[in-house]
């Protein structure tokens, strides 16, 4: 019986199905095309006017009034000069050296003026002054000085040629300090004794 019931209700679910009016499938919306967007064109906006070109304005500088008397720009401090140092005063130079030899052997001595740039001869010797000076009264000791070369040349025999010479000397003599400078030589000595402006009278170390 249970089967019977079920097949009844079977058959009755199969007719309702079949007596229900079915509606047709809805058909499906196309989509709708898109809308081509268009640029829109924005109008250009017109060039204006241009600006008027601004003239410079001169900047004049304003002048003091004329009651009123202009201040004078600062004087610049003028350059000092720095104090040049007093020049030391020149020497007197004299035309003669006054000399004084001495022989060690025989103890003769000799004194003699001697002009500047004319050999003297004393002996075997032979003194020439280049220069004699007289200090500055500026300097601290007064003293006379002469630059005096000496050089030996031993008298020619009869009928034979003299030697020939070689100096022995070369520097300052000075009158106040002998010692100073002096010739060395093992038979003569000589020093210088006073500078003069005047010739001599006589060459007396001419023999």
């Amino acid at each position: 019986m249970a089967l019977v019931v079920a097949g009844s209700l079977v058959g009755g679910g199969a007719w309702a199905l079949q007596n229900t009016p079915q509606q047709p499938p809805t058909a499906p919306t196309p989509p709708a095309a898109p809308t081509p967007v268009v640029a829109s064109q924005q109008p250009r906006p017109s060039p204006g006017p241009r600006p008027a070109t601004q003239t410079p304005t001169p900047t004049t500088t304003a002048s003091p009034p004329a009651n009123e008397t202009p201040t004078p720009a600062a004087a610049k401090p003028a350059a000092t000069t720095p104090d040049k140092p007093a020049e030391p005063l020149k020497r007197a130079r004299s035309s003669v050296a006054i000399l004084q030899a001495l022989d060690k052997v025989t103890t003769e001595t000799m004194r003699f003026e001697a002009p500047v740039g004319q050999p003297i001869r004393y002996k075997t010797l032979i003194f020439t002054v280049r220069a004699c000076e007289t200090t500055a009264p500026d300097e601290d000791a007064p003293d006379s000085v002469a630059y005096v070369t000496v050089d030996t040349q031993p008298k020619a025999l009869p009928g034979r040629v003299a030697p020939a010479g070689r100096q022995i000397y070369k520097g300052w003599m000075y009158a106040n300090s002998p010692g100073l400078n002096p010739l060395e030589h093992p038979v003569y000595d000589a020093w210088l004794i006073a500078c003069k402006t005047s010739a001599p009278v006589a060459p007396a170390a001419s023999r």
